[in-house]
């Protein structure tokens, strides 16, 4: 028997770029089948009608690029502690734990972008918890996992481990042809993407600016993932890896750092996505490193990166690259925070509804789900925030947690701060969980 549901409010960002007052939105079921004003759509016979008064609607808001499966502060003291302290299968709980608070904020969509453990791959455990969501059997945002394909001393492969530390038999691979066949494991364990990186980053052993592979080797890592008709995201610091990149026509390109003139209008020109990954380069996030305990050196490269991310960014929007909102949270900063790289973006030249689009209806696009989630538009799923306040007046309304007043996913609510008792999807309150490493 289907069911319907009818969400009116004060006002309607469609995702799209409209506008719509005093909206009423027509659910069938997990989808949207009308959308309009209330003189243009009246409410069927029978359906449930729920009324969030002077709210703004919105879309479900996507991260492109988090990583759920770190041990973040919320749960941890120190990061690096953290690494070694739980098991690969409790690990999955916390990146549960994570992705829940991130749904209570508003993120309906996730993009996981992998994490080494030192006991190997964590790609099996984040399918596991992409499938228990899927399967109804606890409630969350809705996942796409990314599968770290790591060649041996890469920055990924350090940000796990140091370089003196036993090392797990195929953890990582060489050469083009057991690169494919890493892939190949990676997407038999589940995976819904692939992730790899053409240059460094900020780890022990390694420095930004060096190149992590070939491109004979990502070449071979992005063919054989689109065989299998998986997408590719690229770590990628510099212009060398911006090009390589461009070459190899990867899916997405993670992280805005090092760039210059011909590489941006190359990226541009290509119309690969960019995922900026700003929030995790300020001096909030930095100064978090610094009392996780990250070496003073990391702590000194962070500060000299931060820059020119924020420089590349302005640089990339001047230019017309296609940019995707994505976050980089892991260690620091706290998840649920996301909304933050929003603010940063309207701070670096965007106006709020650019802005909220790299989290909507972009968002979607970059991650290959555009023609499902990323608007209010008949025929695409219901994913539907009511938010207090109006974020094209202030964008920062989307960074507390009081001010969500409902998510829903797929037509069903399960956030509602706006009823007399309010509903939440976790029960813990922030700041009331132990503290592993603090006892």
């Amino acid at each position: 028997m289907s069911e319907t549901r009818v969400v009116r409010a004060a006002k309607l960002i469609d995702g799209t770029g409209q506008i719509i007052p005093g909206p009423h939105v027509i659910i069938k079921d997990k989808c949207i089948e009308q959308v309009g004003t209330a003189d243009d759509v009246a409410v069927p016979f029978g359906a449930e009608v729920i009324d969030v008064g002077d709210c703004t609607l919105m879309p479900g808001l996507i991260d492109t690029h988090v990583h759920l499966g770190a041990l973040n502060c919320t749960s941890f003291g120190t990061a690096r502690i953290a690494r070694f302290e739980i098991t690969p299968q409790l690990q999955s709980f916390y990146a549960l734990f994570h992705a829940q608070i991130c749904f209570e904020m508003g993120f309906t969509t996730m993009r996981d972008a992998g994490r080494g453990t030192p006991r190997g791959d964590f790609a099996e455990e984040m399918c596991a918890v992409r499938d228990a969501i899927n399967n109804g059997i606890i409630a969350g945002p809705r996942l796409l996992i990314l599968a770290e394909c790591v060649i041996t001393g890469a920055h990924l492969e350090l940000l796990t481990l140091p370089r003196a530390m036993h090392r797990v038999a195929g953890a990582t691979a060489d050469g083009p042809w057991e690169l494919r066949k890493k892939v190949r494991e990676l997407i038999r364990s589940g995976a819904d993407g692939i992730k790899t990186s053409v240059t460094g980053g900020v780890s022990l052993g390694t420095d930004p600016e060096v190149r992590n592979m070939t491109q004979e080797e990502l070449d071979a890592i992005t063919d054989e993932a689109h065989a299998f008709k998986k997408p590719v995201a690229v770590h990628c610091f510099t212009p060398e890896g911006l090009h390589m990149c461009v070459n190899a026509k990867v899916d997405t390109i993670e992280h805005m750092v090092y760039s210059d003139e011909e590489s941006i209008a190359r990226v541009s020109e290509s119309g690969i996505w960019v995922v900026p990954t700003l929030l995790n380069r300020t001096e909030y996030a930095i100064d978090q490193n610094a009392r996780q305990g990250l070496p003073p050196s990391l702590i000194e490269t962070q500060r000299a990166m931060l820059p020119h991310c924020f420089g590349t960014f302005r640089e990339m929007k001047a230019a017309g690259v296609r940019i995707a909102m994505g976050t980089d949270i892991h260690n620091v900063p706290e998840m649920g925070c996301a909304a933050r790289e929003l603010e940063i973006y309207v701070d670096e030249g965007m106006t709020p509804m650019q802005s909220i689009q790299t989290a909507t209806r972009d968002a979607a696009e970059a991650i290959g789900l555009g023609d499902s989630i990323g608007t209010i538009e008949p025929g695409k799923f219901a994913d539907i925030l009511a938010v207090r306040g109006d974020p094209l007046d202030d964008i920062k309304v989307l960074q507390e947690a009081d001010n969500i007043g409902m998510v829903m996913k797929e037509g069903a609510v399960y956030v509602d701060r706006l009823a007399p008792v309010p509903r939440t999807v976790r029960h813990p309150e922030p700041g009331v969980w132990r503290k592993i490493d603090r006892e």
